[in-house]
């Protein structure tokens, strides 16, 4: 009888299986767009989103249509797998500190004098002036201040594509303009997961003489949620969100986002929102390896992570695709729920540079490419990095305004 239950237990989730649906990107040629989604229901499939910029469109087809059918199906040009994927994956913010010395060795230290410097009253300092506290240590190293008096990214709109944003937090809120969410569309964009709250402050905080402030603290905020709660997401959704951002006029698309593999769709509206001037700042990876998806797009401005000892941190992906190198590791940011955290990995690099990008346009630059030659320009190689490591090297702030201008003088 058992033997019985067991067989019966396991055809009922055969047949479960069998009834699975799976859901796939299409790509059809543009000829075909009015026909297509009537094609697809010819074999049982059905349409569930379309993109305007595109030609391509998400299904869901019995699990028993194969690839094979759907690329018989007229117009029909590339079938991915809308996989779901965790595409988020920071680094420990501790890795880098200085471990404390165990108790037997402070007790060593204090007896033998060795190791230690007591202070003297000439170290001791007054307190830190606020709009100094204000700044991270990243935020610093790109010299972002110098930019400040004559642009702080005003007007800039930056669309963070990350797991959405905590807009009220005080200092993101009062340069929160809006935003979509591609996951659950109508819903709110608001940040159920943390890493995207994080991401916005490194390029836009606003300057208030508290908490931290962003490398573009004028730059206005654009919340695109395509990652749920678990940091994960499917393809369609990013492709989604890239859409949504050249359909409402984005200068600067930060995504601290990265897999192994891209899709056609990816490309195509990759392709789409360069072609729109939207310079689109992408994390090169965080599996010290080769530069990950969409960063390894040839329009993607892909950032690799130093860390405040100017060395390449070790989790940082690498490559020739590599444009510059920002800082990546501890950095102090802003907190789903408010207040403040640190986080590492080249997804804490990318917003440092997509604060570049938008003190860039507010410089100025009107294109993609014009933007990625001003960042070039104003950036100096860092010592022992190799350009795989690191592309033209550490970006300095203060020089964006004048390779703007330099790049309109060899224009003339």
């Amino acid at each position: 009888m058992k033997k019985l239950t067991t067989l019966f237990a396991g055809l009922l989730l055969a047949a479960a299986v069998s009834a699975q649906a799976s859901q796939k990107i299409v790509t059809f040629d543009h000829s075909y767009k009015g026909s297509i989604d009537k094609s697809i229901e010819s074999l049982g499939g059905k349409v569930t989103r379309k993109f305007t910029l595109i030609d391509s469109l998400v299904a869901v087809f019995p699990d028993s249509i194969k690839d094979a059918s759907i690329y018989s199906l007229k117009g029909v040009k590339n079938v991915a797998e809308d996989k779901y994927l965790r595409w988020i994956e920071a680094a420990p913010a501790s890795m880098n500190a200085v471990p404390l010395p165990t108790v037997e060795h402070a007790l060593s230290m204090i007896r033998s004098g060795d190791g230690w410097t007591a202070p003297v009253f000439s170290e001791i300092r007054p307190e830190v002036d606020p709009a100094e506290k204000e700044i991270p240590w990243g935020v610093k190293r790109v010299n972002a201040a110098a930019a400040w008096n004559y642009n702080a990214g005003q007007g800039v709109k930056v669309a963070i594509i990350d797991t959405g944003m905590d807009f009220t937090h005080p200092d993101l809120a009062p340069h929160y303009k809006g935003g979509w969410n591609a996951v659950t569309p109508g819903a709110s964009p608001m940040d159920d997961q943390g890493h995207g709250t994080h991401v916005s402050g490194t390029i836009g905080a606003v300057k208030d003489l508290k908490g931290v402030v962003g490398v573009a603290p004028e730059a206005d905020l654009y919340a695109v949620k395509v990652l749920d709660k678990n940091g994960s997401g499917q393809y369609s959704w990013i492709v989604a969100g890239i859409e949504w951002a050249v359909n409402n006029g984005m200068n600067v698309i930060n995504m601290s986002l990265g897999g192994g593999s891209g899709t056609e769709a990816l490309k195509l509206i990759m392709e789409k929102a360069h072609a729109a001037g939207i310079a689109i700042v992408c994390a090169a990876g965080n599996d010290s390896g080769p530069v990950n998806y969409p960063a390894k797009y040839p329009q993607a401005i892909a950032i690799s992570a130093s860390d405040s000892s100017d060395k390449i941190a070790s989790f940082s992906s690498r490559g020739a695709e590599i444009v510059i190198i920002a800082p990546g590791v501890s950095i102090y940011s802003t907190k789903k729920g408010g207040g403040y955290t640190s986080m590492s990995g080249t997804s804490m690099a990318c917003p440092h540079a997509a604060g570049l990008a938008a003190l860039a346009v507010g410089a100025g630059a009107k294109t993609a490419e014009e933007v990625r030659t001003a960042l070039r320009a104003a950036a100096t190689p860092l010592p022992n990095l190799k350009p795989t490591d690191q592309g033209a090297g550490m970006v300095d702030a203060g020089k964006i305004k004048a390779a703007v201008q330099w790049y309109y003088e060899i224009k003339r």
